[in-house]
């Protein structure tokens, strides 16, 4: 076999599959763009401990097949390995995503401030029901196309599942470095974040139904539902 003399760290940076090198402590020693990205869904502490649970017993790399999901993150197995007693790496591997053959038609969207549209829908919300209500936005995220009658009701929904909690917490901002594809163009993320200490599941089918024709990612969780809002210009 030839041996060539090849810097391998890029490839591994450029990997979209998150890697991350630990101390023993925990501390990060190097991770890739891919991983920086989850550690905005995740703690470092939940994935060093993942590691150690799933490290071999001797020094060396082991594979194993699981189901990891962090919001638009999914992972179907991982790989964790160890040289020396100092230094514990480990790999996630991206999950397939089904390419939904969605066709977009610009036509029928229209150019909206989500703040605007957002707050409009709060003050539905509120009319009914008084429930202390924490919002924090970026009014600097721009207008952008969306279909409004449908993620009006999209917003309905989602606020509906909070309607008994004592205090709702909002938070509308621009994801840095994230993107999605769609027609074969990449286009910036707006996430939609709505937690709460608990929430109802009645409507969840609903909810999912209604980002089932667009291009909003739904991700529902037991206290928190976030919707991923393409941001098409």
């Amino acid at each position: 076999m030839n041996t060539v003399s090849i810097d391998f760290k890029s490839f591994v940076e450029w990997d979209n599959s998150p890697f991350v090198l630990f101390n023993h402590h925990g501390k990060i020693l190097y991770l890739n763009s891919a991983a920086e990205l989850l550690f905005g869904h995740t703690t470092p502490r939940e994935i060093f401990d993942i590691a150690l649970f799933y490290a071999p017993q001797n020094f060396g790399y082991k594979t194993t097949m699981l189901s990891l999901n962090y919001d638009a993150f999914s992972f179907y197995a991982i790989t964790v390995g160890y040289e020396n007693e100092e230094q514990i790496a480990i790999r996630l591997y991206n999950k397939p995503r089904i390419k939904q053959n969605i066709i977009l038609h610009k036509e029928k969207l229209i150019t909206t401030d989500i703040n605007i549209l957002l707050e409009a829908n709060i003050a539905l919300f509120k009319i009914k029901n008084n429930n202390h209500l924490e919002l924090f936005t970026d009014q600097d995220i721009p207008p952008f196309k969306i279909d409004q009658n449908n993620f009006s009701k999209l917003l309905r929904k989602v606020m509906d599942a909070f309607r008994s909690s004592d205090s709702i917490f909002i938070e509308l901002k621009l994801l840095i470095g994230e993107h999605i594809i769609i027609a074969d163009k990449k286009e910036s993320i707006v996430k939609l974040t709505i937690e709460a200490g608990s929430r109802y599941h009645d409507a969840d089918e609903e909810i999912v139904a209604l980002t089932t024709n667009t291009h909003i990612a739904c991700s529902l969780k037991e206290h928190a539902i976030r919707l991923d809002i393409p941001l098409i210009r």
